[in-house]
């Protein structure tokens, strides 16, 4: 199961509103959802969560690019809103995909060569997919999104369970966030 909500810092302090994330297919579609629920540019966190499973943090100010923060990333790429979350650029990927590399497997043997070691009995050949299909286990991102808010990087790479409810209590926000829980 999911959550997922929108805290934006208001002069009058943290707003709080649930989102609906089936029409969100992009991060610039979870970024302009974002700023449309802030007055003045003032910061907007996107909190999202899975069961137990991981947790996710874009931070918008104003109109800079997003900030992401995804505590596990192979548990958010088998999700579609975790998908959204894990950029090629977040995940250290070349986004064209064109690279003479990506025709190679890992062995050094280009698409199509028999990969000698491929017929070992103890299965030795390395080739075995590409590196840039590999998606980390463990968190990603910029686990500095929320200091200046209070959260710090250790904090936060500390948080399980109910990490959404966590990050909202240290905000101060919790008593909004439980408004639209």
């Amino acid at each position: 199961m999911y959550f997922a909500a929108l805290l934006a810092r208001t002069e009058d302090g943290w707003k709080a509103s649930d989102t609906e994330l089936d029409d969100v297919e992009t991060l610039s579609d979870l970024a302009d959802l974002a700023r449309e629920a802030s007055t003045d540019d003032d910061t907007v966190l996107v909190l999202i969560e899975q069961e137990d499973a991981w947790f996710g943090v874009v931070r918008l100010d104003g109109e800079d690019d997003p900030r992401i923060y995804v505590s596990d990333a192979a548990a958010a790429a088998r999700s579609s809103y975790g998908e959204i979350l894990l950029t090629d650029e977040l995940l250290g990927r070349d986004p064209d995909g064109d690279d003479d590399l990506d025709a190679l497997d890992l062995d050094g043997t280009e698409d199509g060569e028999p990969d000698e070691d491929a017929d070992d009995e103890e299965g030795g050949g390395a080739g075995t997919g590409t590196a840039d299909s590999a998606v980390p286990h463990g968190p990603v991102g910029d686990a500095e999104v929320l200091d200046d808010l209070g959260v710090t990087e250790k904090e936060l790479r500390a948080l399980s369970g109910d990490a959404v409810g966590e990050i909202a209590e240290a905000l101060g926000a919790s008593d909004v966030l439980e408004t639209v829980r």
